[in-house]
């Protein structure tokens, strides 16, 4: 697809702000869809009349939102419908608190998991198994699992029977949220995910809370690789 000559030169503020408003506002206009490529970097550079370096730190901020897809080699491609970007200032604020609240997860979830496997009742068995099945089923749909993911952990909790631990899953629940939105994003991973739950859950079911606290402690390193922590923001 031509690139649509309503790419203008742009000033030097914010510079790779710019370029990804123009992006957003490119994709909307040329009825492009997931899985649709874009321009080249070397064409979006030239009809904007910036540097390539520019365009490149522009697409890395589309790729740390899950926006879109980059393919060594092949270019790059929407993972979505359109751009909807989040503000930078709000994803700079979610890369400076996103340590903090995994460093929390894995505090407190390796502990739940241990008590888990040390606790558990046939009913909590269950409840995690049903919580598997609904993550399986959301992924096989096409979707990043989320809401499984978040019934699984959910159930591990409640298998753990501490009420002070439930009570601070809960008050976290919004930042544990938003770290497992950056995780199940990431290419690959809602399928990697649910291998490491029902990993977990097999040790649960064993009731050997060594394995649980090994098996969860290894999917939370796993969610800790998100582009998001490896982007540097820059100002232009």
């Amino acid at each position: 697809m031509a690139v649509s000559d309503s790419f203008r030169p742009l000033s030097r503020t914010r510079l790779y702000e710019q370029i990804v408003a123009q992006l957003r506002e490119y994709v909307s206009t040329s009825g492009l869809k997931t899985g649709d490529k874009l321009p080249s970097e070397r064409e979006l550079a030239e009809k904007m009349g910036v540097s390539r370096a520019s365009i490149k730190q522009a697409i890395v901020v589309l790729e740390v939102q899950g926006l879109v897809e980059i393919r060594h080699g092949g270019g790059t491609y929407l993972r979505q419908d359109s751009l909807s970007v989040e503000p930078i200032a709000t994803l700079v604020e979610r890369r400076r608190r996103l340590p903090d609240v995994l460093d929390a997860r894995e505090a407190m979830e390796t502990k739940l998991a241990e008590l888990a496997a040390l606790r558990r009742s046939d009913a909590d068995m269950a409840e995690i198994e049903a919580a598997l099945e609904a993550m399986r089923a959301e992924i096989e749909d096409g979707a990043l699992g989320e809401d499984g993911d978040r019934l699984f952990h959910l159930a591990v909790t409640n298998a753990a029977h501490s009420e002070l631990l439930a009570e601070f899953m809960r008050e976290t629940a919004e930042q544990i949220a938003e770290s497992r939105h950056e995780s199940l994003q990431q290419p690959g991973r809602p399928q990697r995910s649910l291998a490491q739950h029902t990993r977990i859950a097999e040790a649960i079911r064993a009731q050997d809370a060594t394995a649980a606290i090994a098996a969860m402690r290894a999917h939370l390193e796993t969610v800790r690789e998100v582009r998001l922590l490896s982007w540097t923001p820059n100002e232009d």
